[in-house]
């Protein structure tokens, strides 16, 4: 049987069955004309896409302005004289989590059979400057490039190429979107995964978990 670039295999010759990722052969899209929807950030080749059917032949759409209603998280400049509100500066933390591994062990998740916790994964902070950040693989040949890259070895296999994103608006709050991910992406324990293509807010403290024992804790930076 064929395997996919994430290690599964399939019954199917040009589609993976378990995670839906093109296989090379027959039917399948030369990986080097994949690229990324600029709407949901899924991998795609033709101009519309298979998960949310933007047009890729559609000028940008204008980013929404922010709704002033909607309460943000903001920081208190302490050296101001009337205590002035700025954006915030976030951070990602990437680390392995023990509690979250024990969890889907219990659960016996998609791939928990085949995930080991590793014996030492050294902790990432990753300053989240600009609008949106990718949570994925490194994958030259399909044009993937997550800015929180789970690729550095040891990686965690139940992580999808393409697995979540995160996003920031133009007042600084940050929300979560999962892909379509082969093992999904939960929130702060939940034993439920997050619905896939639906945005979700994150907020300081916020843990982001994927894969197999992989979290992602959202903070604020001085």
């Amino acid at each position: 049987m064929p395997i996919c670039a994430d290690g599964h295999q399939s019954r199917s010759l040009d589609y993976c069955d378990v995670c839906g990722s093109a296989l090379a052969g027959a039917g399948a899209p030369d990986p080097a004309d994949l690229r990324l929807c600029p709407s949901c950030a899924t991998p795609t080749s033709g101009r519309f896409c298979e998960v949310c059917g933007y047009d890729s032949a559609l000028p940008p759409a204008p980013r929404p302005e922010p709704d002033p209603r909607r309460a943000e998280p903001t920081l208190v400049r302490a050296d101001g004289p009337r205590g002035d509100r700025v954006a915030p500066a976030w951070e990602a933390r990437v680390f392995a989590d023990r509690e979250f591994y024990t969890r889907v062990q219990a659960d016996k998740g998609p791939d928990a059979e085949r995930v080991a916790f590793p014996d030492f994964y050294p902790e990432r902070r990753i300053p989240l400057h600009g609008s949106q950040f990718l949570i994925g693989k490194r994958s030259e040949s399909q044009g993937i490039v997550p800015e929180i890259d789970l690729g550095i070895a040891p990686a965690d296999i139940g992580v999808s190429r393409a697995h979540a994103l995160i996003r920031v608006d133009p007042a600084g709050g940050l929300t979560v979107t999962d892909l379509g991910s082969t093992n999904g992406t939960s929130l702060d324990g939940a034993a439920q995964p997050i619905r896939p293509q639906v945005a979700v807010e994150l907020r300081a403290g916020s843990r982001i978990h994927v894969g197999g024992w992989t979290t992602i804790e959202i903070a604020t930076r001085p």
